[in-house]
């Protein structure tokens, strides 16, 4: 009988293991106990309680897979912390789950902007521009699904800031990672409630005909508190996986309405007078920083990497069977979908609207503008659903890292896991948090290119850095040579970004008001 089946034999009986081939200095590493069936188990050394535990330098709850650390140490020991957050407590996530979460995260409202780029890059910069970016961010999602667990000492690095961590120290993940990460989850969340509470509004309005339903309809903080309850009441699902059902509905709607628009701008024919001439501006800075905005706008319609560590820390792993072959496919088969979807958007987009295609709201504002009276009331209304569904649907996936985050810190207090009504709680306070900072600060979204640029590296650079420094690839070899490219390629698109951010906020101005969302 071999060392691993011995010791897995052991702990079933919940006894203690002694090995004595294992050196003397030995430190237990962390298993996660969702991937058994079996109540978590406490193997312990003989000699642990003897001595005095040393505070480890390992990230937070970074799971090791059982096979690798068996062969290298012939002991594990589970956390139970991992099967109390809802990120690591239920492993049994596949492909198709991999696919539904990647494409309801992948695909958003900032996709609908795309045509407004093509106005300043042109046909031909436009479609190279939004190709390359498109391979560069599929590239980048390779490389962290390989990333996320380590074959030289079993880790499973479950969470994004683990694995930053992990390349870089914690020092580094303080300064550089942790802002990015969590506005893209709770920035994310705070943007969601208010495209769905404004587009509640517009399918109400064009449910009642323009008639008006009620002799008092509700104001636009009112339609906000409506969506966010609802975002709220979907958020109880207890983890990540239990939302895969979700993730298929927030999908299927953002296939749904990115496909309806494209095809009534298609159907519907060319603007009368379109120009396809790029946006010239009376200065060179104008037109410098109007390419920048335009690269900005491209790189912002993919989004998703700060979940897929977190994603495929749900599927169950092993050596013969790791957990990237599954969520590679699960990748493959939703970005294909998101080909099919935001190429004919910015295509089809800038095709029928030319340079008249609205700055603001981009294809969802050219169709009630320009198609508003000729387009069915059914196709307009059914749109605006969809994306309010797919804005609820993406505010549980992009909301789980935050749950996680503030759960860990309380369970690490508490030493247990948290009661229900707890987690109700915790949900509620993140929710309506969110709701607040939507009412209290509406002018957030004219902010969004200059905080937005500062996420950027997360897509584009982070990925490339953590492989060279984890892998470490041969010096000067094809992967070191690509790596590097990309990496400083995306820290200055940053760079760029974040100044195009500060000339766009001091050249057009900021109106702040406070409590008086539009």
């Amino acid at each position: 009988m071999s060392s691993a089946e011995m010791m897995e034999n052991g702990a079933a009986d919940g006894g203690e293991i002694s090995v004595s081939a294992a050196p003397s200095s030995m430190q237990t590493q962390y298993n996660s106990p969702s991937l058994s069936g079996k109540p978590l188990l406490m193997i312990e050394h003989p000699n642990t309680k003897a001595k005095t535990k040393t505070p480890s330098r390992t990230p937070n709850f970074i799971t090791p897979l059982g096979s690798p650390i068996r062969r290298a140490i012939n002991m594990t020991r589970f956390d139970p912390q991992d099967a109390w957050l809802p990120i690591t407590e239920s492993r049994n996530g596949n492909a198709f789950y991999s696919a539904f979460h990647t494409l309801c995260a992948g695909i958003g409202i900032q996709a609908l902007v795309l045509p407004v780029a093509f106005t300043y890059l042109g046909w031909s910069w436009g479609i190279i521009s939004l190709t390359v970016a498109f391979i560069w961010q599929t590239y980048t999602f390779w490389l962290l699904t390989n990333l996320h667990e380590s074959t030289e000492n079993g880790m499973r690095y479950s969470r994004f800031l683990q694995l930053f961590n992990a390349a870089f120290g914690e020092k580094m993940g303080k300064i550089f990672a942790v802002f990015p990460i969590m506005y893209l989850s709770g920035g994310t969340c705070v943007a969601l409630i208010v495209v769905g509470g404004s587009t509640s509004k517009l399918f109400y309005e064009i449910v009642c005909g323009g008639h008006g339903c009620t002799a008092k309809p509700l104001t636009t903080v009112e339609w906000y508190l409506v969506f966010t309850s609802a975002a709220v009441l979907l958020s109880q699902l207890p983890n990540l996986n239990s939302i895969a059902g979700v993730s298929l509905v927030g999908a299927v709607t953002a296939v749904g309405y990115c496909t309806l628009m494209w095809c009534v701008s298609v159907t519907e024919g060319r603007l009368d007078g379109v120009s396809y001439d790029r946006v010239k501006p009376n200065t060179n800075t104008e037109w410098f920083f109007g390419i920048l905005n335009a690269f900005g706008i491209i790189a912002f319609a993919f989004r998703g990497h700060n979940v897929t560590l977190e994603i495929q820390a749900t599927m169950p792993s092993s050596e013969k069977k790791p957990s990237r072959v599954p969520m590679w496919r699960g990748i493959q088969a939703a970005y294909f979908v998101v080909a099919l979807c935001l190429f004919p958007i910015a295509i089809g987009g800038y095709w029928a609207y030319g340079n008249k295609i609205p700055e603001s709201g981009g294809m969802l504002a050219a169709i009630y503008r320009y198609h508003g009276r000729d387009t069915s009331q059914s196709i307009l209304g059914l749109i605006s659903l969809f994306v309010i569904i797919n804005a609820a649907s993406s505010f549980q996936i992009y909301g789980m890292p935050m749950f996680d985050d503030m759960e860990s810190k309380i369970t690490k207090r508490m030493k247990r896991a948290l009661p229900w009504w707890m987690r109700v709680i915790s949900r509620f306070m993140f929710g309506y948090g969110c709701f607040f900072v939507a009412v209290a600060i509406p002018f957030l979204g004219s902010l969004a290119g200059l905080i937005g640029g500062i996420a950027v590296p997360v897509t584009f650079a982070y990925p490339c850095l953590m492989w060279i420094k984890i892998k470490k690839p041969k010096k000067y070899g094809l992967m070191w040579w690509l790596n590097w490219g990309l990496g400083i390629s995306g820290i200055l698109l940053t760079i760029l970004l974040v100044a195009a951010g500060v000339y766009v906020v001091i050249d057009t101005g900021m109106e702040v008001s406070f409590f008086k969302p539009h």
